[in-house]
């Protein structure tokens, strides 16, 4: 046996068994007390949450059914109402201490904001814009411009203010009828402004009283996305198809290339955009007016080539695209002058009003005539441009010579083209050593059809070999600045080689000594 063994067993029982008792006693009242501490504790805390929250019941379906949940907060708000009033009294009576009516008085504050802060919350959510009308429309200048009608479509207030019970004096001071500080927009397929000014303000739009706001545009759309915003942060985009403005009897015509060069002789074409902007006719005749009857011009329809003098427009499509092709003469004359402009209308007159304007294709209309005549048309811009072309023409381009002598080759310089030739100049490329000259060395002005001589001299170098030689003659000049070429010359030069006079005469001597031996003999052989 050990000694703690002997410790234990030498222990009464009836003291252990006290001792146990008394342990378990003292943590059951240790227990009961935090218990009662913590349970204080909670309930002052839930009462301060309570009364700083404002809220006895948290129902989540307040956020999606608002107006329900304005009316619990109606609910509290007046009883909070009446709670601080009965406070006020029995604290005036000495009955609740400065503390409690602070607490009512917060309370109470607590449930007036929420209340308001429902309110309010239903009254933004009902409240709406619609886009009513856009339309587009062209200007005097050519802009294209949205004209876009705004309208207040809120819910009714009177509905709202009889199932909620508002008191009628904060109902009007919270103007649910009004909406303020609506904030407008115009933007592309990409999300970019193309609307001038980029934002417009509406400060306050009332119900039955649509406004308007005019947008030019920046980019010529049919479809464009309205943005709006709003209220508590409400922010609507819509993309909408652009109306026409059926009070205007017109087409509207651009082109990107209203001003061209053309060059006589030659033809250009002016591709044409027409957008109709009608609501009564859709067939219009094109016409060209103050162009000169000199010029040749004709109307096609783009893709397909087809000559056209009428178009008419598709119940689904408002533009139509066409080209107008001109012709210039070969030659200038007193009402087609190089680098003059001439400017020119493009008219799109209504079927129905052809007859009544019947226009005078010999008269030069002004812009002020034809938008008295108030139809659709665009101002074109046309510049001959004439170019000079240098013919080269020489009468021989093959020669024979002695070696030591020199070659003389008249070429004649002719202007062919439409306009003067500045600057003309003869090059020639001649095999080594030898030499040239020329007369005139440059010829500093050649008109139209005007024809000039230039003489080469052209002299081979010394102990130059017997054969024949090529030699290229280039010319070139220039014409409004550009450079202009003529057509290459090659002259044939061949060298005789020299001839031996001593051998040649003996030659001579021989068949003439010869000859005559012959005729000798002749004669003898005869008178025998």
């Amino acid at each position: 046996m050990t000694y703690s063994q002997v410790t234990i067993h030498s222990i009464n029982p009836a003291i252990i068994k006290r001792t146990g008792l008394n342990i378990i006693h003292l943590h059951l009242k240790n227990f009961l007390s935090i218990f009662l501490v913590t349970f204080c504790f909670v309930f002052l805390v839930a009462e301060q949450v309570y009364a700083q929250t404002g809220s006895g019941y948290y129902n989540p379906n307040d956020e999606t059914f608002k107006l329900l949940g304005l009316k619990r907060a109606k609910e509290e708000y007046e009883k909070a109402s009446k709670d601080l009033e009965r406070v006020k009294t029995l604290f005036q009576e000495g009955h609740k201490s400065q503390r409690d009516l602070d607490d009512a008085q917060e309370f109470y504050s607590n449930k007036e904001v929420n209340y308001q802060q429902q309110m309010l919350s239903v009254i933004f959510g009902s409240q709406y814009v619609t886009i009513r009308r856009a339309v587009k429309y062209s200007s005097d200048k050519g802009e294209k411009i949205i004209r876009i009608t705004l309208a207040n479509t809120s819910s009714g207030s009177a509905e709202l203010n009889k199932l909620a019970n508002i008191d009628e004096n904060l109902f009007k001071t919270l103007e649910p009828d009004v909406i303020n500080n609506i904030y407008i927009s115009i933007k592309n397929n990409d999300g970019a402004i193309i609307g001038q000014p980029y934002e417009q303000k509406i400060e306050k739009l009332l119900p039955n009283q649509p406004k308007e706001l005019d947008f030019v545009l920046l980019q010529d759309l049919d479809i464009v996305s309205v943005c709006l915003k709003y209220g508590n942060n409400i922010t609507d985009e819509k993309k909408i198809y652009l109306q026409k403005d059926v009070t205007i009897n017109k087409v509207d015509i651009k082109s990107d290339q209203f001003s061209q060069e053309v060059e006589l002789g030659k033809s250009s074409s002016y591709n044409l955009s027409l957008e109709l902007f009608s609501g009564k006719n859709d067939t219009f005749k094109l016409e060209v007016v103050n162009l000169p009857s000199q010029i040749n011009r004709y109307f096609l329809n783009y893709g397909t080539e087809t000559r056209l003098s009428y178009f008419k427009f598709t119940e689904s499509t408002s533009t139509q695209k066409v080209s107008l092709k001109v012709f210039l003469p070969d030659r200038a004359s007193d009402s087609i002058v190089i680098g003059q402009s001439i400017k020119f209308y493009v008219l799109a007159i209504p079927q129905n009003r052809v007859d009544e304007i019947k226009l005078d294709l010999s008269k030069q209309y002004s812009e002020e005539e034809l938008i008295n005549m108030n139809i659709g048309f665009i101002k074109l811009d046309l510049v001959p441009r004439g170019t000079g072309e240098l013919l080269v023409k020489a009468q021989q381009l093959f020669f024979s010579i002695n070696p030591g002598d020199a070659v003389q080759v008249p070429v004649d310089l002719v202007n062919k083209g439409t306009r003067g030739l500045d600057n003309v100049q003869i090059d020639v490329d001649l095999p080594l050593n030898w030499s040239h000259s020329i007369e005139p060395k440059t010829i500093n002005h050649l008109k139209v059809s005007e024809e000039k001589r230039a003489i080469i001299t052209i002299t081979p170098g010394e102990d130059v070999a017997a054969g024949r030689y090529e030699i290229r003659v280039t010319t070139k000049s220039l014409s409004d600045e550009q450079p202009i070429t003529g057509e290459d010359k090659t002259i044939n030069v061949e060298i005789k080689p020299e001839t031996n006079l001593w051998g040649i005469s003996i030659i001579i001597l021989l068949i003439l000594g010869l000859v005559g031996g012959m005729v000798v003999f002749g004669i003898k052989l005869s008178r025998r």
